[in-house]
């Protein structure tokens, strides 16, 4: 992916929605973090965008007429390789979210984020991160529960060996393992924070030791880790 770091993150906007857009891009505008480059009522407006820019993110709507987000993001990433894709949308329905995943989503958001958590997510897929919105986190756990073991997609995050995972997972203190419990359920580090009687700031110390251990990126791959081996 081309630099970013003496340049705006430059964003395509995916929505068929225009007054959304339209206010999205006003709220991105004052932050000269982000430059939105592009703007899509819908899949072939996005593909015709992509046939002459290489957007970093491309912001990118479910419900869209004729195809839906999700089923458009092979085709999106075949035109543009580069870009990270950062679902937008009202669904919150556990099969749209394994759906997006599975075909390459980098993150998925509700269109009820607030603005500097929408913000965050973009420079963390930005960083290589997945992306899920906390009241979707327990449901991506829930699906892959339910899923059996050794059966489907992994959702891009490679699966340790039985072994391997168990000595990780005894690699962790009970604290610890606590705290990977409840981010599992989708609890923020406030939460857990409040639930443990504990600082804040040592959440986020705890966090970082047991995306450390398990040799993780993020608090979405620490709560699949958990939803199939803990």
């Amino acid at each position: 992916m081309t630099d970013t770091s003496t340049r705006p993150i430059q964003l395509l906007v995916v929505d068929d929605h225009s007054l959304f857009r339209r206010g999205l891009m006003a709220l991105l505008s004052p932050d000269q973090r982000f430059e939105v480059t592009c703007e899509a009522g819908d899949v072939g407006a996005a593909l015709r965008c992509l046939a002459s820019q290489r957007p970093d993110v491309i912001l990118l709507d479910n419900h869209l007429p004729g195809v839906l987000g999700v089923d458009a993001i092979p085709a999106l990433r075949d035109a543009s390789p580069g870009s990270r894709v950062l679902m937008l949308t009202v669904s919150e329905n556990e099969a749209d979210l394994v759906a997006a995943l599975k075909a390459g989503a980098d993150g998925y958001l509700l269109k009820t984020v607030e603005l500097h958590h929408l913000c965050e997510a973009i420079l963390k897929v930005m960083e290589g991160e997945s992306v899920v919105g906390p009241e979707m986190t327990t449901k991506l756990v829930s699906a892959l529960r339910a899923q059996r073991p050794g059966n489907g997609n992994n959702n891009g995050i490679a699966e340790p060996p039985a072994s391997t995972a168990d000595r990780e997972l005894a690699s962790l203190s009970v604290r610890e393992l606590e705290i990977l419990h409840l981010i599992a359920r989708g609890d923020s580090n406030k939460h857990i924070a409040r639930q443990l009687d504990i600082a804040e700031t040592t959440v986020k110390i705890h966090v970082q030791h047991i995306l450390r251990k398990l040799q993780l990126t993020s608090r979405v791959q620490a709560a699949v880790f958990a939803a199939r081996h803990a």
